[in-house]
């Protein structure tokens, strides 16, 4: 009688660890897509921001010992420009980050791989997966210095890299992905929230509702590229989920209201919308405000 009365008991509990399991496993299909390109080579020492610095891939640190918090920074889909036309803005989120006393490793996922852009679809093997494990092996790399805080290591991106930010606060995507820790914090700035239909490949969603990392959305109302709409319910219904997740919608802003260098551009993007860019000097300001302010909250204070 016992037996049988504890069967179910036993079978529910077997059934509900398999499930688990089943949950944590590595995804062999974001292992592969992650491996269609090549391990970036990070940098060895940090470098020293001045006046003659260029836009590169590169690691930089307030002055001093430290430890201080580290946090890797993701650039567009179109990577950090060229020498003719480097992109300024994420330089420009390079100086804030060290000014305000975090160790910077700007990332490039392109130039390395001779990729110009991702801004049309897969090229090169950099697709989000690959991205993902970009971001995840740079905070394993930052990890290695003794002036980083191990323990306070977060994540910004931006459109792109935005949407590579969404994806690695799933547990799906950052469990797989992550050969070490994963981030205690990511800030995206105008990532798309739409579905991702691979050439090979089941169609994925950008944002999971299984989000278990602080994860901060900043977004433009005016933004047709990626509109906010489409990233609201679904960031939503991941919340009413459980996830720690929270955005804001700045009202009348394009996407990369942030990009000085790219104020008044227009160009057709990969789902066929016409877009132009205006750069907007108090939203940046804003956005900055925000971004800092979330890290210094879910990072445990300042710097």
């Amino acid at each position: 009688m016992i037996k049988k009365l504890l069967y179910p008991i036993f079978l529910f509990l077997l059934l509900g660890s398999t499930f688990t399991f089943a949950q944590d496993a590595p995804d062999p299909s974001l292992l592969k897509s992650a491996s269609l390109a090549q391990d970036l080579q990070f940098p060895s020492e940090p470098s020293s921001l001045s006046f003659f610095s260029t836009v590169r891939m590169g690691l930089y640190k307030p002055e001093g010992k430290g430890p201080f918090p580290g946090l890797v920074l993701f650039h567009q889909c179109g990577g950090l420009g060229s020498s003719q036309r480097p992109n300024r803005s994420m330089f420009d989120w390079l100086k804030e980050a060290v000014s305000r006393g975090y160790a910077a490793l700007l990332i490039d996922s392109l130039g390395p791989r001779g990729v110009d852009t991702v801004c049309y679809g897969v090229k090169g093997g950099v697709n989000f997966a690959r991205g993902v494990r970009d971001a995840m092996q740079a905070a394993d790399h930052l990890r290695k210095f003794e002036f980083i805080d191990k323990k306070r290591i977060a994540l910004a991106g931006y459109s792109w890299g935005a949407m590579v930010g969404v994806l690695a606060s799933s547990k799906r995507w950052g469990s797989t992905l992550a050969q070490g820790e994963r981030f205690d914090a990511i800030v995206s700035f105008y990532p798309g929230c739409f579905t991702i239909k691979p050439q090979s490949g089941k169609p994925y969603e950008i944002v999971e509702r299984d989000i278990d990392r602080p994860l901060l959305v900043l977004m433009g109302e005016s933004d047709n590229e990626t509109p906010a709409t489409e990233c609201v319910a679904k960031l939503g219904a991941a919340k009413a989920g459980g996830a720690p997740v929270e955005w804001h919608v700045y009202p009348q802003m394009t996407h990369c209201w942030d990009c000085r260098h790219l104020d008044g551009f227009s160009k057709t993007d990969v789902r066929g919308n016409h877009v132009t860019y205006r750069y907007d000097e108090k939203a940046t300001i804003d956005s900055t405000r925000r971004m800092f302010e979330f890290l210094e909250k879910t990072l445990g204070g300042k710097p």
